[in-house]
């Protein structure tokens, strides 16, 4: 009886290593990205504002390709959420399922684009040295630079496929009406197609708010981070998430308290109130509800029951998708394998939708 337990123990040890090969093996599958930055000469914002060199940071997988008439016909456009940055798609859980050869966007096949968006990542930003003095950038600046970058930059003249996730989500919309003619396809994945309202501009209210209202602050000029940084990274913490998979992880008054502490600390190590804050207002330009109707592109809306910030039960997607010509809407349940908001990163849960849409947009 011993022998054969430990015979069962080593089987189990065994197929856990070879899982976690396979894991490690099909996660590096795709090409590893070429990383460089496009500089756009005196880029003037919607605010009025003027910065005389805007760097845009950015990644690709693959090399584009063009028909007989010179049509770009298979670049990916992939927009990352608020305070994020390209980067954070070169995960197992997103790039391992997206990227590698015979997935839907396998990197031998399709030109990838992932740009750092104005104020994150190594594109240019208030943290970079103009702090408070940073022009206030939107939504719709963010949306011309990456325009310029694939136009200018790259030499891309049309996509087949423009896709984001949170506040990329959003810019997808707007990338569908800004330039109705550019894609095939449009997969924007938890956003809403409306104003920031409601709850949703409740928090970010309370983040802005806590930044400029602490003395910490001190207009931008600060030289360590100010304490109202903590507040924006547990606002994030409540709404990053669903409330089972907070519960699951922080149990009891201790354990949640030592899981908000770690997170705090990762953020308050890695961000910086400026760039935190000038991202956050970023959003006051975005809306997209008077004109839906000018997206031309076939358009899949994914959002996830367990969202906090776009939560379904406001209605607002099943409304506006029926003035999107051909625009359809999905909502996946909640399920152990959902994370709420950060859904979106977890492509195991909607990638043969993807598969479908472009499939369904193929020309």
């Amino acid at each position: 009886m011993r022998e054969l337990m430990l015979i069962n123990a080593m089987i189990r040890s065994v197929l856990a290593f070879l899982l976690i090969a396979v894991t490690i093996v099909r996660a590096s599958d795709y090409p590893p990205p070429t990383e460089s930055d496009y500089s756009i000469r005196n880029f003037k914002f919607t605010s009025g504002e003027t910065l005389p060199e805007l760097r845009i940071h950015y990644r690709t997988l693959g090399k584009a390709e063009k028909d007989a008439q010179g049509k770009t016909t298979n670049a990916v456009l992939i927009m990352h959420g608020t305070t994020g940055s390209g980067a954070q798609f070169f995960r197992p859980e997103f790039a391992g399922e997206l990227f590698g050869p015979g997935q839907p966007l396998d990197a031998t096949k399709f030109f990838i684009v992932l740009p750092d968006g104005i104020g994150h990542g190594k594109s240019s930003k208030p943290s970079d040295g103009l702090h408070a003095k940073f022009p206030r950038y939107g939504y719709r600046d963010m949306i011309e630079a990456q325009y310029r970058l694939l136009t200018e930059g790259l030499g891309v003249n049309h996509a087949r496929l423009v896709m984001g996730t949170s506040m990329g989500g959003m810019h997808t919309w707007l990338w569908g009406e800004t330039h109705p003619e550019f894609m095939d396809a449009l997969l924007p994945l938890a956003s809403l197609p409306s104003q920031i309202s409601g709850r949703n501009r409740a928090w970010r209210r309370i983040i802005i708010d806590a930044i400029r209202g602490d003395p910490g602050w001190n207009g931008g000029e600060y030289k360590t981070q100010p304490p109202s940084l903590r507040t924006a990274a547990e606002m994030l913490w409540v709404m990053s998430n669903n409330p089972m998979v907070r519960q699951k992880e922080a149990p009891t008054l201790a354990k949640a308290d030592e899981v908000l502490d770690k997170f705090v600390a990762d953020i308050v190590k890695a961000d910086d109130a400026n760039d935190v804050l000038y991202a956050l207002e970023a959003s006051r330009d975005y809306d997209p509800g008077p004109e839906l109707e000018k997206i031309r592109a076939p358009l899949l809306a994914i959002n996830f029951a367990d969202d906090l910030i776009n939560p379904p039960e406001l209605g607002i997607l099943e409304r506006e998708i029926k003035r999107v010509p051909h625009g359809r809407e999905l909502l996946i349940p909640l399920s152990e394998k959902t994370r709420g908001h950060g859904s979106h990163t977890i492509a195991a849960l909607w990638k043969d939708d993807l598969v479908r849409l472009l499939t369904a947009s193929a020309k």
